[in-house]
């Protein structure tokens, strides 16, 4: 008796493994059939790309003697060649030498004056400023006015000291980034 209960759950088993095996491809078959492809389709990926000053330094002399109280004003641009509107932002980096705890920086739209970026030069780097509040178009050029100051309270403090420094300018797509998050 025990054997015969033995090859019934054995076939009962078989069985079950049968049509669960059967489901399986019916199911694998099913899903690779509804799968849709469309053929000949192009994908493209944007440019953002940015000229900041045609590549030209913003103070153009090698060397500029500074004294306390001395504010030193350059205009620059930065335009976009992107094939989308960004955000932007522009810092200072390969800050060199004493004065960038001491010189103070602006930096302003040229046209209307309103600060875009101001404080020390040394805090001014690319990690520590934020987007622009405003956007380039594409094509669009903005012209801003960078002002250097070194306050008058100084004094012999600064003398015989050097700042040296780049200006640098990223940006990022609008599109799909609303955080303007720059990665």
């Amino acid at each position: 008796m025990s054997s015969s209960k033995t090859k019934r759950r054995l076939t009962v088993g078989i069985i079950t493994l049968i049509l669960l095996s059967l489901c399986l491809t019916a199911t694998t078959f099913a899903l690779v059939w509804a799968t849709v492809s469309v053929e000949n389709n192009l994908f493209q990926t944007g440019i953002v790309k940015i000229n900041l000053n045609d590549g030209n330094p913003i103070i153009n002399e090698e060397k500029f003697l500074f004294e306390p109280g001395a504010t030193l004003k350059r205009d620059f641009f930065i335009e976009n060649l992107s094939t989308w509107e960004v955000y932007y932002k522009i810092y200072m980096l390969n800050l060199e030498g004493e004065l960038a705890d001491k010189i103070y920086v602006t930096i302003t739209h040229k046209d209307s004056d309103d600060i875009l970026y101001e404080g020390l030069a040394s805090e001014l780097t690319r990690s520590r400023v934020q987007a622009a509040d405003d956007t380039l178009e594409i094509g669009e050029k903005i012209y801003f006015t960078a002002y250097f100051h070194m306050p008058k309270s100084i004094g012999n403090d600064g003398q015989g000291h050097e700042l040296a420094f780049d200006v640098g300018a990223d940006a990022v797509q609008t599109k799909n980034n609303p955080n303007k998050l720059f990665d």
